[in-house]
């Protein structure tokens, strides 16, 4: 099943999908959007467009595991998601991932404007590899 991943952000969104056999994630796209309903309506727009069976958002968990404003945030996204585009959405644990992609675009060389457009993508799609990795090991749906 194609699987996409969203790590949510107040400006920039980073989008990332797996093939169908759920063994490689892959950047996809950042959405530069404020406004929360047409974000909605891109992320329902590219997950349709894909032929997505499921959604996974990023947790912005606290290293210590307690959620503040921004997993709330997230939770509420995704509620909202899947009720909009009725498709099945997860949430995904997201402590370290933003550290994991630049320290993989630090590994590229990737830097200045180019790495700004990127980073959200790349980790969307560290995201989706770590729901991958929690799949195939049965610990997740």
């Amino acid at each position: 099943m194609r699987i996409l991943a969203v790590d949510l952000g107040k400006a920039r969104t980073g989008l990332a999908v797996c093939d169908e056999q759920e063994i490689l994630a892959s950047p996809l796209c950042v959405v530069e959007e404020w406004n929360r309903q047409k974000l909605l309506e891109r992320v329902t727009e590219e997950a349709k467009r894909l032929g997505v069976g499921r959604i996974v958002v990023g947790l912005p968990r606290n290293m210590d595991g307690s959620e503040g404003e921004s997993a709330q945030n997230a939770r509420a996204f995704a509620q909202s998601l899947q009720e909009y585009s009725k498709i099945p959405v997860v949430m995904q644990d997201e402590r370290g991932t933003t550290i994991t992609a630049h320290n993989y675009l630090n590994d590229t060389n990737t830097r200045g404007k180019k790495r700004k457009a990127v980073v959200d993508a790349v980790a969307a799609t560290v995201i989706l590899q770590d729901y991958l990795l929690l799949r195939r090991n049965g610990h997740a749906p």
